[in-house]
């Protein structure tokens, strides 16, 4: 087996969001009258992608770090100035006109013949696709060529993974689910891992190690992403500096942790919502759990304008509507039985 740290991984995600690359999105969902935004998938994706790259042991480089999208030449000079082993980009399909949806769906997964590598690229292409199938969505499609700049002028072997299609209902909803895009982001690292033949470590809280003010590597690195997640502003350097110790004991303490800026196995537990199931929320609540409440209501299509961690009045409209339309008592709090119902829906179905 290779050694993971030998390896300097790339990730991109195609598009941008505020502003939102015009064009791409969904046709309006009418439940809650607006489009989801392909990069609303794209970027968490590839954040998925590279926490758990860098859990594996990676070294990674996020040729498109910014919010706003940025020209493909761009991303293609950072790339090849970083000296990447291997490039993977994140992008979300769609077919026909893009105002209506459709039937087509499944994953595709492409490189370029014109790659430097192109024997390599195919065959990271298939890895990646074959892992994307069998743990995240079985639709499964093809591995195709595609000439476009991250995946032809880049100087490594490098794949564009499209997840599903936007002008599907059932895939639209996926965009925002945070389920799916920790399961692309994770089968995607896998398929990495199986082409380099390095090891791939498991998310699981036995994988996490204590950390504190003065750590220094990949796991701070991922403190750092997740942190910056819930709305902190840090930079993801691999160094548990103040700023870092400050962001952990403000997140310990709206998670009803202890407040002692050392990441154990209980504030890891909140930051990575293995088991969200095991806390119960209600009105009032304010933590991660929240979060991801938030994130897979709206995957379900009820109306939440604002993904804050808050559990205020639309929340609880939200959860009460939920529990209504799946037979629970319809008491605004997620317990144990909301949970299982929320992490086992596919949500509501397409009203036209």
């Amino acid at each position: 087996m290779a050694n993971a740290r030998d390896f300097l991984i790339g990730a991109n995600d195609e598009h941008g969001l505020n502003p939102p690359t015009a064009g791409k999105r969904t046709p309006v969902i009418s439940y809650i009258g607006r489009s989801f935004y392909e990069n609303e998938f794209n970027r968490e994706a590839k954040i998925a992608f590279i926490l758990a790259c860098l859990r594996c042991g990676f070294r990674v480089y996020d040729i498109h770090p910014e919010i706003q999208d940025v020209n493909i030449s761009t991303r293609v000079v950072r790339a090849n100035r970083a000296g990447l082993n291997l490039l993977v980009t994140f992008a979300y399909n769609a077919f026909g006109s893009g105002n209506n949806f459709n039937s087509a769906r499944g994953v595709e997964v492409y490189y370029s013949p014109y790659n430097p590598y192109p024997t390599a690229s195919r065959q990271l292409s298939e890895e990646v696709y074959e892992s994307i199938i069998a743990n995240a969505n079985p639709n499964g499609r093809f591995v195709g060529q595609l000439s476009v700049g991250v995946l032809s002028n880049v100087n490594c072997p490098s794949t564009l993974i499209e997840a599903g299609f936007m002008t599907n209902f059932d895939e639209a909803k996926l965009m925002i689910n945070p389920n799916y895009t920790l399961a692309v982001g994770e089968a995607t690292c896998k398929g990495v891992c199986e082409f380099l033949q390095v090891p791939y470590v498991a998310r699981s809280l036995n994988n996490f190690p204590t950390i504190r003010q003065g750590s220094r590597g990949n796991f701070v690195t991922i403190l750092q992403y997740i942190l910056n997640q819930y709305g902190y502003n840090l930079v993801a350097d691999g160094d548990f500096g103040g700023n870092t110790y400050r962001a952990v004991l403000d997140f310990q303490r709206n998670n009803n942790l202890t407040a002692d800026g050392i990441v154990g196995r209980n504030t890891w537990n909140k930051l990575l919502n293995i088991d969200p199931s095991a806390t119960v929320l209600r009105r009032g609540s304010r933590n991660s759990a929240v979060l991801f409440l938030q994130k897979l209501l709206l995957s379900f299509l009820y109306p939440i304008t604002s993904l804050d961690g808050i559990f205020g009045p639309e929340t609880e409209r939200a959860v009460r509507a939920f529990q209504t339309e799946n037979n629970l008592s319809s008491d605004g709090v997620v317990g144990r039985n909301t949970w299982n119902a929320l992490n086992s829906s596919v949500g509501r179905s397409n009203p036209n």
